[in-house]
């Protein structure tokens, strides 16, 4: 698990590394128009994609996990999956091209929405499911490291004026389609394709239920952005893209812990393991809090510095926005806590769903109260209630069969860590540093504070737990441990 959780940071690190480099640069040149105008297509088209995708990318994880250790069953599930995924692919492809060729509100930026519909087209390449099924997160980290060091290259070049909008999509479709086709076609690696005693009605049930769930998920988790274009303008949801997409570049490294745990916890709900369950989960909570507090204290506090630095003077007004959606790290950890390491591997799909479909009613409701009048702001306040309210759902659903040995005292005492931020970064504002400058130095400042206090006042040596078997693993590596220790 330790070579897992070290892929899993470092495809996080590169995830997060990637659109500071990327956005600045692209947002600086584009302005909010020409950001909003093409996060507005690919949201849209991703929109599209998560349907095709009718919740295999979640389902898939868990049939792999299943599997891994019975080729012929593995090389049906794949093949039963990919089939479901490419049809699917093809029929919302045309659903797609309608849409947008029949309503004249596509009209201005068509070509960029006919760009967009590719993600869909190709969604059924998305294979990370089958890699994460079987614990192969390095093979996901590599070609993503690989895919974003070539789309950063393009973006320099090729975006180059505040009309390169175009070639800026193109850069983005390629840093997500780059990826999940050569993920594809490395599958044939570990598996192979048959079409020989499939049985695709088997996965009809429980698709059924995640496509549902994906369904309602996606009108909070991606269709804020085209509720928002809808109901105000391209300048709104640029403002708002620029504050949501530096939250949650956070948020991959707060669920690392959750996503490697996933098909271990299947494994060991199938064989009804109770006490390793809640030694795992114990592990990943106090993971979910350590990080998540720190981090959203962290945005809330710098979300003048980090809007100014990342996306430029013209963005100002997306200040509020930041310090809104702050508290996403949280919510989300604490929501993909209860969903995916405890309600999914359990099999409850059904009470997923109308955790989300509570979400999905909330977020409709308010963005059609709020959007009008406060735009980016109330959007922002829509998305935080909704994780609210679907977190809560999650909580509501899992009491009725589990109760995991969760200590929330460390939730208490990661916010006390964070009070040393506020004298660190009173001190920095005051010596008047450059941005670029201020940000690292206070982000780093606070990072040490933090550490500290959870070190010598609290006691909290819980990091140990990682780094031990870190050790031991490197030892082997260098053979100075036989592989039985």
């Amino acid at each position: 698990m330790t070579k897992n959780f070290l892929y899993t940071v470092l495809l996080s690190l590169v995830n997060l590394l990637f659109p500071l480099l990327s956005f600045p640069y692209a947002s600086h040149i584009l302005g909010p128009e020409g950001i909003g105008s093409v996060q507005m297509a690919v949201s849209l088209g991703q929109y599209f994609a998560l349907f095709a995708a009718l919740g295999i990318p979640i389902y898939g994880i868990t049939e792999i996990a299943r599997h891994r250790d019975d080729p012929e069953q593995l090389a049906k599930s794949f093949s039963e999956l990919s089939l479901i995924f490419l049809g699917a692919s093809l029929l919302l492809s045309i659903v797609y091209l309608l849409l947008i060729s029949c309503f004249p509100f596509f009209d201005p930026h068509y070509r960029l929405f006919l760009l967009a519909g590719s993600l869909i087209l190709f969604s059924f390449s998305y294979t990370d499911w089958f890699f994460s099924g079987l614990e192969a997160f390095k093979s996901i980290t590599i070609r993503s490291v690989i895919i974003k060091i070539i789309a950063l290259i393009l973006l320099l070049v090729l975006v180059q004026s505040k009309t390169d909008h175009e070639k800026y999509l193109l850069v983005v479709i390629f840093s997500i389609l780059g990826n999940q086709l050569l993920s594809l076609i490395m599958c044939f690696r570990k598996t192979h394709f048959t079409l020989r005693g499939l049985n695709l009605r088997r996965h009809v049930k429980p698709l059924l239920y995640l496509f549902s769930t994906t369904l309602a998920a996606s009108i909070y988790t991606m269709l804020d952005t085209v509720v928002l274009g809808f109901l105000s303008d391209d300048e709104s949801v640029g403002l708002y893209a620029a504050a949501v997409k530096l939250v949650k570049l956070t948020i991959p490294i707060v669920t690392a812990m959750g996503v490697i745990l996933i098909p271990i916890i299947t494994r060991h709900f199938q064989e009804n393991n109770l006490p390793r369950i809640r030694v795992l989960l114990d592990q990943s909570f106090r993971f979910l809090l350590f990080f998540s507090i720190p981090v959203c204290a962290g945005l809330a506090l710098l979300a003048p510095e980090c809007i100014l630095l990342f996306s430029g003077k013209q963005f100002t007004e997306a200040i509020p926005v930041m310090r809104i959606v702050a508290l996403l790290p949280l919510l989300i950890g604490l929501g993909h806590f209860y969903c995916f390491q405890i309600l999914l591997p359990a099999g409850k799909t059904k009470e997923i769903f109308y955790s989300v479909l509570a979400g999905a009613i909330t977020c409709l409701l308010l963005n059609w109260l709020l959007v009008p009048t406060w735009k980016s702001t109330g959007a922002a306040i829509a998305n935080i209630a909704t994780e609210g309210v679907v977190t809560l759902g999650y909580i509501y659903f899992m009491r009725k069969f589990f109760s995991p040995d969760v200590q929330w005292k460390y939730g208490w005492q990661s916010l006390a860590g964070t009070v040393p931020f506020l004298p660190i970064l009173f001190v920095l504002r005051n010596w008047e540093l450059p941005v670029w400058i201020f940000v690292p130095t206070a982000t780093l400042s606070c990072g040490l504070a933090f550490f500290a206090v959870q070190w010598w006042i609290f006691k909290n040596h819980f990091l140990l737990d990682f780094i031990q078997p870190l050790k031991e693993w490197m030892l082997k590596k260098k053979n100075l441990l036989p592989d039985e220790y």
